[in-house]
């Protein structure tokens, strides 16, 4: 399968006062077109850093990184914003929703910054929210709605562009066990059944089952891959 993420000795140094913190060291990576990676490891490991990289959050120290044939770690901040906008959907532990919107205006936000009229966005939001199971709850606020109804918005919002990515940051860390596995459930279909290319930071091994691959970060490194049996 092609590769649609490479990062090469890709690095990451923070300046914490006096001295400088590597946090990742010469990381070679390839993520399939359509793969579903967990990404795992202690805390401080470098998880989060590495798929802040991949999803153009952040920007290496040195290295490569490739996605989709678009080296982002050429680009400037501007650039990379756009790149973001177009090309990934973010999801986090916290919702991040707009309180005062309701479901369906969520969801809606990120087409702002495109070229679609009103009613496009609209129908775009609409079928985003059908496709997470919410179409019955496109009218209700955020606090009107369980916290895994909430995750659902903050994913139909992350797909709604329809973007090439998917980057989930411990997406089920504030939820019970029965909505953490509806998310999971979910976000396997979006990768088996409409394609879409999932890197997933999570600490929970239950969650990783539900990806194609497990990587392992131990202090900077990727210490080991894991295949999933389908």
């Amino acid at each position: 399968m092609t590769a649609l993420v490479s990062t090469r000795n890709l690095t990451k140094t923070y300046q914490r006062g006096p001295e400088k913190v590597e946090v990742l060291h010469g990381i070679d990576l390839d993520i399939a077109q359509g793969d579903f990676v967990a990404l795992m490891g202690p805390s401080g490991s470098g998880k989060s850093t590495l798929l802040n990289l991949i999803g153009g959050l952040d920007t290496p120290t040195s290295g490569e990184i490739d996605v989709g044939g678009t080296r982002i770690d050429r680009m400037g901040g501007g650039q990379l914003a756009q790149w973001r906008s177009d090309h990934v959907g973010f999801v986090f532990q916290f919702y991040n929703l707009m309180p005062m919107l309701s479901a369906l205006k969520n969801v809606e936000l990120p087409l702002l910054l495109t070229n679609l009229g009103a009613a496009q966005r609209k129908q775009n939001a609409e079928i985003a929210l059908k496709l997470v199971g919410l179409e019955d709850r496109m009218k209700h606020r955020p606090n009107e709605l369980s916290g895994g109804q909430q995750q659902r918005v903050a994913i139909a919002r992350a797909i709604v562009s329809d973007p090439t990515l998917l980057i989930c940051d411990e997406p089920t860390g504030d939820l019970d066990r029965h909505s953490a596995e509806e998310i999971l459930n979910l976000l396997q279909t979006l990768n088996r059944q409409h394609g879409k290319t999932i890197v997933m930071v999570t600490h929970d091994p239950k969650a990783a089952e539900y990806a194609t691959h497990t990587l392992h970060l131990d202090k900077g490194v990727l210490v080991e891959q894991v295949a999933h049996a389908a």
